[in-house]
């Protein structure tokens, strides 16, 4: 069973910044770790759960809201997956969530919509003054 753990949330003033990260373990088939897509969703009270990144050893998507400040990066021998907030706003206030698949793919150009099969508990990011 696929297990994911998210760590780094808190709270920051605008204009400040965090770094998640993402623990993934457990995956059963014999594929080297760096196959599989590890996803960024953020969801905040009343709202739909939104997507924010994406992340492969072969692509790489941001949602628009995050581009130029945030950046997904991966440490493959960790299995770290990191998620650096820079210029942090108050409407980045959320729970983040990682996410990865039951099978090695790509993020792909639908990755903001697509199914992923493992969530994370979430990490809260609350932006404020």
């Amino acid at each position: 069973q696929v297990q994911l753990v998210e760590s780094g949330g808190g709270l920051v003033q605008p204009g400040g910044s965090l770094r998640l990260s993402c623990a993934a373990s457990g995956y059963t088939m014999n594929y080297s770790l760096d196959s599989w897509a590890i996803g960024w969703f953020r969801q905040a009270p009343g709202k739909e759960r939104e997507a924010v990144s994406c992340i492969t050893s072969i692509d790489t998507y941001y949602a628009d809201s995050v581009k130029g400040r945030f950046a997904i990066s991966r440490d493959y021998v960790k299995n770290l997956v990191y998620l650096q907030m820079n210029g942090l706003k108050p409407e980045d206030t959320a729970t983040y969530y990682c996410s990865t698949d039951l099978i090695p793919q790509l993020c792909g150009s639908t990755w903001s919509s697509r199914r992923y099969d493992f969530w994370g508990q979430g990490t809260q990011v609350t932006v404020s003054s």
